[in-house]
């Protein structure tokens, strides 16, 4: 019987032994030279917290190994010297029965050059797509068995198409022609979701690469060919939450890595509470805690491991691929105080990369309650540079649909920019017509061209850095009711495509009126620096026209190069005539101008004349 016991004992133990294993560490590897010396790497692997840690690289101190909840996870805290040279060493783990596991970490060199991380500023103008949504280059990776959702079918908005980043690679001269300097992908990480996994927000994996999209090399290709070709990368980034897919939430650290409620308990998406001087915690709690959705479970960000979870993983991808800038998802439902402490070891390691966070608010105030600088009294830093412009958004859509009043149609567009003094620097700001999450423009405007023209050139001549949904050259059109019907293939992205709208020939003849007149404009504020860097100078709006300027400091009609450009916004039914002896603190010095859009050029400026439903966009000479 003790023989059989002992047996038994030693065939358990071995069991036991042969079960433990080494699934993955995270960061997988990382560089030397960093601005913070420390390192915390997550390890998971079945029974992992059993075993001993040991590592033996001259530079890199163990300071200490963090044992939680779960025993599949370990936290290694390790110490980088600065002057620590890259190279391999293996990190060993042990138990006492004299189980090894080895795993080779390496610490690289930093890649250096002029086109990595350039930042992304108001000189450039960034196109937001789908990656999805946007051109196939590789149908081989259309479908990848072993994921939950394996579906393809372009008939429906709620399954996946098959577009990647080499259909991205292969459109990048596009991009470029139409005058494009900037790219804002939808996240291209992981989401194994078995629903609707294409938009990206519903993170599976934060350091892969969805294999329907490419993999790390490619991306890195991607930012690679685009910066040669001068285009800037912007990276979407999620610290709200993950997918329920997510490895991390079906073996999670610990309880609280996500934030655990009695019952499901979903966020209000008001953002008042977090603002708000008189709120309760409850309504603040269930805005910042609650979850998005069900199936993206909210990230417990006061959870320092969670907190450098996240915070590494960025600073990982930056420093892997060279990007150029951030866009921050769902910026106002995340913790403030997490969301500096980030900010700040972002900007310690990549002073020029460029931040922005999604702030879907409804007042200049609010907007600016999120961005740096404790500019409305908030008592509190966010470190934020910028933030997504919804509400010039709305005040666009006011002046070209709404009804002149005191504070309506073209006032609130005149207004909301006089609120600029809200910010630190409105010309961070992002602003937008549309995006993957609203309707698209062109439907918006009711399918007026007119219309869609003088959005078009608010946009671009607008402070601020200005940002272009896919597809909106080519006047794609459609409601966000269900959001799905606004995130259409571009057509001739796909082989077999009945129409390739990349191309002149494949546009119809309003497509390519549209297309032409934004890449005129677009093309022209790439090379004019009052567009850019320039100051606003704008008037009281006056029989239904509102009239404002670019120009730079100190400059009249030129400075430094940069032309000034007086931007004429005609609302109204009806041609109108525009008397220019107010604007004379702008205009003094010029005889003519020049249509920025058609080349005509205007020899008188006492008198405008200006066409019913237009915007004149005028080089000052």
């Amino acid at each position: 019987m003790r023989k059989l016991f002992i047996a038994l004992f030693f065939s358990l133990l071995a069991s036991w032994s042969q079960a433990q294993q080494l699934e993955r560490i995270e960061p997988m590897f990382w560089w030397a030279g960093m601005n913070n010396p420390k390192l915390q790497l997550l390890v998971h692997g079945i029974d992992i917290s059993t075993m001993d840690v040991r590592l033996d690289y001259p530079g890199v101190k163990l300071v200490k190994v963090n044992k939680v909840e779960n025993p599949n996870y370990l936290f290694i805290d390790l110490e980088i010297a600065t002057d620590v040279k890259a190279g391999k060493f293996p990190i060993v783990f042990a138990n006492k029965q004299k189980k090894k596991l080895q795993y080779i970490y390496e610490l690289k060199n930093r890649e250096t050059g002029p086109s990595r991380i350039q930042g992304v500023s108001n000189k450039d103008l960034i196109y937001l797509l789908m990656p999805d949504r946007f051109a196939n280059g590789d149908v081989k990776n259309d479908v990848v068995k072993g994921m939950r959702e394996t579906k393809l079918n372009r008939d429906s908005m709620y399954y996946r198409h098959g577009g990647d980043i080499l259909g991205l690679i292969n459109k990048l001269d596009y991009l470029k022609d139409l005058g494009v300097t900037a790219i804002w992908m939808t996240p291209e990480i992981e989401n194994d979701m078995p629903l609707v996994s294409y938009h990206g927000y519903a993170a599976t994996d934060h350091y892969k690469i969805d294999p329907r999209y490419g993999t790390l090399a490619l991306y890195k290709t991607y930012v690679d060919k685009a910066h040669e070709k001068g285009l800037k990368i912007v990276k979407d980034i999620v610290h709200n939450h993950m997918g329920t897919g997510h490895w991390l939430y079906t073996d999670m650290p610990m309880k609280d890595w996500v934030n655990q409620w009695p019952a499901y308990t979903q966020t209000s998406y008001r953002d008042e509470p977090v603002m708000d001087p008189h709120t309760s915690e409850a309504d603040k709690k269930k805005m910042l805690d609650g979850w998005f959705v069900p199936s993206m479970p909210d990230f417990n960000q006061r959870n320092p491991y969670v907190q450098n979870y996240l915070t590494q993983n960025h600073i990982w991808w930056v420093e892997y691929a060279g990007i150029d800038g951030l866009r921050l998802d769902t910026y106002p439902y995340n913790d403030p105080d997490y969301m500096k402490d980030w900010a700040q070891k972002i900007k310690a390691e990549f002073p020029t990369l460029s931040i922005f966070g999604e702030t879907l608010v409804h007042t200049a105030a609010a907007q600016a309650f999120f961005t740096g600088g404790n500019t409305v009294n908030r008592g509190f830093d966010t470190e934020l540079p910028g933030i997504t412009d919804a509400v010039i958004k709305n005040a666009i859509y006011e002046a070209l649909n709404g009804k002149s009043g005191w504070t309506d149609g073209v006032f609130r567009l005149y207004s909301t920019v006089a609120q600029d003094f809200l910010y630190q620097d409105a010309d961070r700001n992002v602003v937008f017509l549309d995006n993957h999450d609203m309707s698209r423009f062109y439907s918006m405007v009711n399918e007026d061209l007119n219309k869609f023209k003088s959005g078009m050139a608010l946009l671009l001549t607008m402070r601020g850095i200005p940002q272009l949904y896919y597809g909106t050259e080519i006047l794609m059109k459609n409601y966000s009711n269900p959001d799905g019907l606004v995130r259409s293939d571009f057509p001739g992205g796909w082989v077999g495509d009945q129409s390739d709208k990349f191309t002149a020939a494949g546009r119809t003849a309003q497509e390519n009126d549209a297309f032409n007149f934004v890449k005129t404009l677009a093309n022209y504020r790439k090379n004019n620096t009052a567009l850019q860097t320039g100051k606003l100078m704008q008037f009281v709006p006056e029989n239904g026209l509102y009239t404002y300027f670019r120009y730079q400091a100190g400059g009249s009609t030129s400075a430094n190069g940069a032309k000034t450009v007086m931007i004429i916004v005609n609302v109204d039914d009806a041609a109108k005539s525009l008397e220019t002896a107010r604007f004379a603190e702008r205009m003094a010095n010029a005889s003519s101008a020049t249509n920025v859009i058609t080349g005509e050029k205007l020899n008188t400026l006492k008198t405008i004349a200006v066409p019913a439903k237009t915007t004149l966009v005028l080089e000052l000479n």
